[in-house]
């Protein structure tokens, strides 16, 4: 199984807008779900909270500011980067966006290309081993391009599975993630997988680390989840 994509969701009333934008991002290798309204963004959203949001301003009935504003006013999804797209170019509206809780405000009509460099760059910033950074934590190094992992000066050899286990453990350390959440990271929400076999693939992680020695990085949360550290 290859790795999760990373998921954004476009949100725009126009269809052939919503098309194009889907179109691209799938083409740079992104799950894309699509929106035609606020009402049904945050539905998307409470459903199935995706790493990105590209959100159109302009919209009937609820505005992009007021899902931007929803979205950013609740702990759960304060994290997710919205990007805001937007007609409006006056000053006084690029800071009224910003000030809302957007992560970025991109001016209509835009280049395409600066706009996926641009979701790349939220992306990096919520996910980034998904776009091949190192991250480390204590003594563990994760290399997301290479996709190897090393311990203090050993390395460690992960199955697919593990690796992106560590690697969103990593992403986020001392965050405690469900069984659920971990499913629909790592393995994905198409997927049907009994959550047992996340325990299974844990405690494969766990063999892993500390084969060479040192102490259990993952923490088993009762109740909750896992955590690392």
């Amino acid at each position: 199984m290859s790795a999760v994509q990373p998921r954004v969701l476009v949100v725009e009333d126009e269809p052939a807008q919503r098309e194009v934008l889907a179109y691209n991002l799938e083409a740079e290798g992104f799950a894309v779900s699509r929106a035609e309204n606020g009402e049904e963004a945050l539905l998307f959203v409470q459903e199935d909270a995706p790493d990105v949001i590209v959100l159109d301003w302009m919209m009937p009935q609820l505005s992009g500011i007021e899902v931007c504003r929803r979205l950013k006013i609740k702990p759960e999804t304060r994290g997710i980067p919205v990007i805001m797209l937007s007609a409006r170019s006056e000053e006084v509206d690029r800071v009224r966006g910003l000030e809302t809780g957007a992560d970025d405000y991109v001016i209509k009509p835009y280049s395409v290309i600066e706009l996926m460099a641009r979701v790349r760059a939220q992306l990096r910033r919520v996910r980034p081993a998904a776009s091949g950074q190192l991250l480390e934590f204590d003594d563990i190094v994760l290399n997301g391009e290479s996709h190897k992992v090393t311990r203090g000066s050993a390395d460690v050899k992960l199955g697919p599975t593990e690796f992106r286990l560590l690697s969103t453990f990593m992403e986020k350390p001392g965050r405690v993630w469900s069984r659920e959440q971990l499913l629909d990271r790592v393995w994905g929400r198409d997927i049907y997988v009994d959550t047992r076999t996340v325990d299974v693939h844990i405690g494969r992680l766990r063999k892993a680390l500390t084969q060479f020695g040192g102490s259990d990085p993952v923490r088993t949360v009762r109740g909750a989840g896992y955590s690392l550290g």
